[in-house]
C-alpha cells in the first residue's frame, strides 16, 4: 500500500511541511484521509518519522511531523531511486521520440522539427524550405 512514489512524495511533503494536517496531506497526494493515517503510522512504526505534539495537549490538530534521522536517510535513497527511474524514462522517451520523427521525416512529409522545450502542440512538420 505504500509504493515507493507515495513514500517519496509523503516524505518530501513532511520535510516541507512538518506542521501539515492529515486532510491536506491526503489532498496533496490525492489519496484519501484514511490512507494518509495509515501511511503516516506505517512511517512512525518503521522509525522515519516521529509525531511531536508542538502545542497545547487539549488541541488535537497540533501536530508536527518530522523526519527521524533514518527518515532523511530513508528520503535520500527514495529521492535517488525516483531520479534515476525518471531519467531512464526520460532516455526511453528520448529514443522513442527520434524513431518516430524519423517515420515523419521517411513519408516525405518533409522535416520534422522537435524543439526539447517546445509543447506537443509547437511540433512542426513540412518543407523545411
Amino acid at each position: 500500500m505504500l509504493n515507493d512514489d507515495l513514500r517519496y512524495k509523503l516524505l518530501k511533503l513532511l520535510a516541507e511541511e512538518p506542521q501539515i494536517s492529515q486532510r491536506d496531506l491526503a489532498r496533496r497526494l490525492s489519496i484519501s484521509v484514511g490512507k494518509a493515517n495509515y501511511c503516516l503510522s506505517a512511517l512512525v512504526e518503521k522509525g522515519l518519522v516521529k509525531i511531536n505534539n508542538f502545542r497545547k495537549a487539549n488541541n488535537k490538530l497540533a501536530y508536527a511531523y518530522l523526519l527521524t534521522p533514518r527518515g532523511i536517510e530513508e528520503k535520500t535513497q527514495i529521492t535517488v531511486s525516483f531520479l534515476q527511474r525518471k531519467m531512464r524514462e526520460y532516455g526511453d522517451l528520448q529514443r522513442e521520440i527520434e524513431v518516430l520523427r524519423r517515420e515523419v521525416m521517411a513519408t516525405g512529409s518533409g522535416e520534422c522539427y522537435v524543439n526539447a522545450d517546445a509543447s506537443p502542440q509547437q511540433l512542426v512538420i513540412g518543407d523545411s524550405r
